[in-house]
């Protein structure tokens, strides 16, 4: 399988192509096109549990499609749904923290679930789960903005705002805060941090969701109670 990105960073199309009879796990409503070809199949990957942990917990869709390009190969296209980056990771049998909602497709022999041992002690600024992509194969992640990484060093530690959190290597250590007491937190537009602990990667996301949601908010019109 051979992936391209087109148009990076703010309006980035990642471009699959597939040798025949080749598949690519593709999240519910991230397809863009496709050949004419394709053959499409939407089931539950992993099973019952499985599609219920990562649609409950990860925020991902419950059900997820699988394309299979016929013998001459074929091309499926595939893009977020926020105006952003996307990021091809190469896993080689490891593990990697991916933010809800991050994940848009990926190689069959990647597995996306969240059974992890900390996954239920870490959250964002919604009450976020991180989901687990593990094994060996290309995983295409999205932000919002931007992609950054960072690689950190044995022992060197970074902290990153929650909502600007796209993915870390699992093996990583990890501290989840708040941004000083009750009234800085509320006072300096911050929320929840991460304190991370290398050896290992990080991706960031330029933007933030929950800080463009703060902004708008307030913005949108009233509903008129008088009607």
């Amino acid at each position: 399988m051979d992936i391209e990105i087109l148009y990076k960073p703010a309006y980035s199309l990642g471009v699959v192509k597939l040798a025949g009879g080749e598949q690519v796990r593709v999240e519910g409503g991230s397809m863009v096109s496709m050949s004419a070809s394709v053959v499409l199949e939407t089931k539950a990957a992993g099973g019952l549990l499985k599609s219920l942990a990562r649609s409950v917990l990860g925020g991902e869709s419950f059900f997820q499609n699988t394309y299979k390009a016929p013998g001459g190969g074929g091309e499926v296209t595939v893009a977020p749904a926020l105006p952003g980056d996307l990021f091809t990771v190469d896993l080689s049998n490891e593990s990697l923290m991916v933010q809800s909602g991050a994940y848009v497709a990926s190689e069959m022999d990647v597995e996306l679930d969240t059974k992890w041992g900390g996954a239920k002690t870490f959250f964002a600024s919604e009450g976020l789960i991180m989901l687990r992509a593990s094994g060996s194969g290309k995983l295409v992640l999205s932000s919002y903005g931007a992609i950054h990484e960072v690689n950190l060093g044995a022992g060197q530690a970074y902290t990153v705002d929650t909502g600007h959190l796209v993915a870390f290597t699992e093996q990583m250590g990890f501290k989840v805060r708040r941004v000083g007491g009750i009234k800085s937190t509320l006072f300096s537009g911050e929320g929840l941090v991460v304190d991370l602990t290398g050896p290992g990667r990080v991706l960031l996301q330029t933007r933030s969701t929950d800080a463009f949601l703060s902004w708008l908010i307030p913005k949108l019109p009233k509903p008129d109670k008088s009607s």
